[in-house]
């Protein structure tokens, strides 16, 4: 398959409530338990209504291929106001071909003209590819310690 990146014909632009049919669609060719997720509901209550919120989709053709969620913080446990990166996918017959990080790109420099200083996003220690794509976008470590109670 020929590089879309390079051959410009991705476009990346702010995600609508119109594109959730098509990341529910991508987060189930990525994975059945990623299919259990209410993508329509994430959209709505994370990107679309709140302020300070940016997140993106890759298109190709007019054609949902890859997304981004993401919102920024004013407060919390020592930080000053932050970005989260909260979910990325991209289709699997388009990964490997950079569509993800001209996302995280696009969302560093979205962020940055905010003002905005630090990006975080929590990974499972495990998993090698999402770590790599992280760290590909200029992640490392951070301060942080992830907790969880068990309800």
């Amino acid at each position: 398959m020929e590089d879309l990146v390079e051959d410009g014909t991705v476009k990346i632009r702010a995600i609508t409530r119109n594109d959730s049919t098509a990341i529910q669609a991508i987060r189930k060719a990525i994975s059945e338990d990623d299919a259990q997720v209410d993508s329509e509901k994430i959209i709505e209550q994370q990107v679309l209504e709140g302020a300070g919120k940016s997140s993106l989709v890759a298109e190709i053709n007019g054609d949902v291929i890859g997304y981004m969620i993401s919102t920024s913080l004013y407060a919390g446990f020592g930080i000053k106001k932050s970005a989260w990166i909260m979910a990325i996918g991209v289709h699997p017959d388009y990964m490997g071909q950079g569509i993800g990080l001209q996302l995280g790109r696009r969302i560093c420099e979205i962020y940055k003209e905010k003002g905005i200083e630090n990006i975080y996003s929590s990974v499972v220690w495990d998993s090698t590819d999402v770590l790599s794509f992280f760290k590909k976008l200029g992640f490392e470590r951070s301060d942080f310690i992830n907790l969880k109670k068990k309800l």
